[in-house]
């Protein structure tokens, strides 16, 4: 009769134990759950506002460069436009913008790389009459025909303080409009005045966001039902969307008073949720049959299983006991091994090293032998001057050798003590200024974009005048076969200083090992692989990132991102 009374006893506090932990997960897993899609709404559309940031300031940068392009200049200066239509064709693809046009002065489009725009007029619209107005790139929204918004970039072509026409780049964000769905239940940007310019539901543009929720009502009294009883949840229920209920997030963007407004769904909280719930009442049911199970047991079994347990023991200890002297005798044999690995290691370190000396100092070196070779000759024609700038520009480069191998001694193990304030515009003119040896050898264009004002980063100008000698280099020796080399080397300013480097030569056959150590496409004895693998160590240790990847003309494009030094920390330094 006792222990009847026990196993009900027993049985009355499990359930009681079910029943409150049940209750007690519900409402901590939908708190948690909650709390974590939240903030993967909000990581997401953190996500969302920088690719729209970075789709604008890419197309922004565009006008700039086209309006310094001399075909196009020449083509308005002379009024043939025979070719200018083509010549907008052959950026449009590396640019990735939506469209191109070229406006004359009268406002007249001249060229476009849709044909069907050639000849129609904008000279009463804002995009040309603000773009002949300012000296800048000036971004405009406008309307559609069919009832969405345009966006474009517009800056003006001068010569000789003469306005010759306008630039027109339409930046393409239905893209990046795409994108947003299927991740979100729906996602939209508004302007300054609160009126949704771009969206997920195409339906909202052009509304506030009540006149756009308020589009779709419940469609029936079960739906109106379903939105009443849904309160149980007890979630933060910010809007209905669909006829379900949505949490709302929101962040601005940088860029003239928008912001970005994405809707996400509770369903996968009580998804997960009930999916836990129910884990927990298999598990109870599985501890009540157990101890129905274990209740009907005899006695006599128990004995015997006491019996087999204490046999299970004896050959346990004895299996435990031949374990203990095996795992002796691999100890034993795993200091053996690990002596061994560390000089294998020390062996190996000291040959990545040599290597990284010798390749790191074959550039001084190079240029080291053509200006003995020039003061040689200035000797000879008794120019002592100029033969002593030589000399200087040796002693130079030596200097500049002891400072690589001081860097090289600590490869494994860099630092941010010496780190100062740096304009990248001088790293990149002192790098030309190195390399100007290599470069008179060869008939190759080097075109040079800089920025007007300072592109000053927190980091070692030499490193960084490094990581530009090793680019410049591997671009030289990429357009060996090209017919007419070119080399761009532009330095651009935004959220970052950002330098890339273009080459026309063949391009990178593998991009996934291009960073690795002693990687390399060179013959043998032209290099040995450490260039890039140290130049990404060094924008690394400046705190940027350094990407490869063709060009879409062909070609290899690198470049290296670098965080711009902040005005409060100017000041600080």
């Amino acid at each position: 009769m006792l222990s009847r009374w026990r196993l009900r006893l027993a049985v009355l506090a499990l359930c009681l134990l079910g029943a409150a932990t049940i209750y007690v997960t519900n409402i901590l897993l939908t708190e948690r759950f909650t709390e974590s899609t939240r903030n993967r709404a909000e990581v997401r559309l953190t996500l969302y506002v920088a690719n729209l940031m970075a789709e604008l300031q890419r197309n922004a940068i565009v006008p700039q460069l086209l309006s310094r392009d001399p075909a196009l200049i020449g083509a308005l200066r002379e009024g043939d436009f025979s070719l200018s239509t083509q010549r907008l064709l052959s950026y449009v693809d590396e640019i990735e913008a939506a469209s191109l046009m070229l406006l004359d002065s009268d406002g007249r489009v001249v060229a476009a790389t849709d044909r069907n725009r050639l000849g129609e007029s904008f000279r009463g619209t804002p995009q040309f009459v603000n773009a002949v107005r300012s000296n800048s790139t000036i971004f405009t929204r406008g309307q559609t025909p069919q009832g969405g918004s345009s966006f474009v970039y517009s800056r003006r072509l001068t010569d000789s303080a003469t306005t010759l026409g306008v630039i027109l780049v339409a930046v393409d964000l239905a893209r990046i409009e795409r994108g947003w769905a299927g991740v979100s239940d729906a996602v939209y940007v508004t302007d300054s005045e609160g009126t949704i310019i771009l969206s997920t539901e195409p339906r909202w543009r052009g509304q506030a966001e009540e006149d756009a929720l308020a589009l779709e009502p419940p469609s029936s009294a079960i739906d109106r039902a379903l939105r009443a009883t849904e309160i149980w949840n007890d979630f933060p229920i910010d809007a209905y969307f669909r006829g379900e209920a949505v949490m709302r997030r929101d962040q601005r963007v940088p860029f003239q008073g928008w912001r970005m407004v994405s809707f996400t769904s509770y369903s996968s909280v009580r998804e997960r949720v009930n999916g836990v719930l129910a884990l927990e009442v298999m598990g109870f049911a599985i501890l009540l049959a157990l101890l129905f199970w274990f209740s009907s047991r005899r006695s006599a079994t128990r004995v015997a299983a006491f019996e087999r347990e204490s046999a299970d023991l004896r050959k346990l200890n004895a299996a435990l006991q031949r374990e203990i002297a095996a795992r002796k005798a691999m100890e034993r044999n795993l200091q053996v091994a690990e002596q061994t690995v560390e000089q294998t290691s020390k062996l190996a370190a000291l040959g990545e090293m040599s290597a990284a000396v010798s390749h790191e100092l074959n550039q001084p070196l190079a240029a080291m032998k053509t200006y003995l070779a020039g003061a040689r000759l200035l000797l000879q024609r008794k120019r002592p001057d100029e033969t002593l700038a030589s000399f200087q520009r040796i002693d130079d480069l030596i200097d500049r050798m002891g400072a690589i191998t001081r860097q090289l001694k600590s490869y494994a193990r860099k630092g941010s003590d010496a780190f100062e304030p740096v304009d990248a515009r001088a790293a990149v003119s002192s790098a030309l200024a190195m390399m100007e040896p290599q470069l008179k050898t060869r008939e190759v264009e080097i075109t040079r974009t800089l920025p007007s004002e300072p592109a000053l980063i927190h980091g070692d100008r030499l490193r960084l005048e490094q990581v530009i000698i090793n680019l410049l280099r591997n671009a030289l020796d990429a357009t060996k076969t090209a017919t007419h080399p070119r080399i761009d080397v532009i330095l651009a300013l935004g959220d970052t200083v950002t330098l890339t480097v273009r080459d026309n030569g063949t391009g990178i056959e593998d991009l996934t090992e291009l960073f690795e150590p002693f990687y390399t496409t060179k013959q043998p004895g032209d290099g040995v692989g450490l260039g890039l693998a140290i130049s990404s160590g060094i924008v690394n240790d400046l705190g940027g990132r350094m990407t490869a990847r063709n060009g879409a003309g062909g070609g290899a494009v690198f470049e290296v991102q670098l965080p711009l030094l902040k005005s409060d920390l100017r000041a600080a330094e």
